[in-house]
């Protein structure tokens, strides 16, 4: 899947990418997986890390709207310590990873603080392998989910941030986030992840934010980390699974919740 494609997911699905909370305490879960094609050995990680990018548009009713892209760049293992080259895994020399997140929520502002929050169930994870590294046809759905809980919050006057009204800082550290959002594979995730069995229900991102400006629409870029955790019956699961058309790009896949019976 190029970049191009993978810009039209990002400007056409909605995320909470910016949102932090129960992600900053989640475990460090160990889970097995095949490596596609049978090149590489099984391995065991417990955390995948990667960068994003989105777009985000900001109401001024106080509601905010983002779209998500992340690729993931590494597997890391031992407790999160020990990060796996690609020739241990084969990510990034003969597969790839990405994810699409949607969500919807609420912001508010004190000061040069932005605090953000979104509703849970207002949007959907999609977890794809890219088995061709950018040619098309390549993407297969690992795994979808729902957003659970998440929260987020920008400082631009932070330390570690320079800004306009921060020229001091040093840095593109600009605040944190985090999400969790409920899991599920998909025949082809689970000859992926292959342990444990059935797999964590539970998957749970944080990262850092890059500087931006909560009005109007923004694009937004950083650092986003992934982990599992949760048994098979802590969550409902999603109640279908649709796959939506993206113009020139195809398909990504989007899990929803059917209403409750009144």
């Amino acid at each position: 899947m190029n970049a191009f494609s993978k810009s039209i997911i990002a400007a056409s699905i909605a995320t909470a990418s910016m949102l932090s909370g129960a992600a900053a305490a989640a475990p460090f879960n160990e889970f097995t997986v095949a490596p596609i094609n049978g090149t590489y050995a099984n391995f065991v990680a417990d955390k995948i890390t990667g960068n994003y990018t989105e777009q985000a548009t900001f109401n001024p009713d106080g509601t905010f709207s983002v779209s998500l892209v992340w690729t993931a760049g590494q597997f890391v293992g031992n407790k999160g310590n020990t990060a796996y080259q690609s020739y241990q895994t084969g990510l990034g020399a003969t597969y790839g990873l990405f994810a699409t997140y949607a969500a919807g929520g609420t912001y508010s502002m004190n000061g040069s603080i932005t605090t953000f929050n979104f509703s849970p169930g207002s949007g959907n994870l999609s977890l794809f392998l890219d088995s061709t590294l950018g040619a098309a046809g390549g993407e297969t759905l690992l795994g979808s989910g729902n957003p659970i809980s998440g929260q987020g919050t920008l400082d631009p006057m932070l330390s570690t941030c320079q800004s306009p009204s921060n020229p001091g800082g040093r840095g593109i550290n600009c605040g944190d986030f985090g999400a969790s959002n409920s899991f599920m594979l998909t025949d082809a995730g689970k000859s992926f992840f292959i342990l444990p069995n059935p797999f964590y229900s539970l998957s749970f991102q944080s990262g850092h934010l890059n500087n931006f400006t909560p009005a109007g629409t923004q694009t937004i870029n950083g650092s986003l980390d992934v982990v599992f955790s949760g048994e098979p019956t802590d969550v409902p699961e999603p109640a279908s699974v649709a796959l939506l058309g993206l113009g020139m790009l195809g398909l990504y896949a989007a899990r929803r919740r059917n209403k409750q019976s009144a």
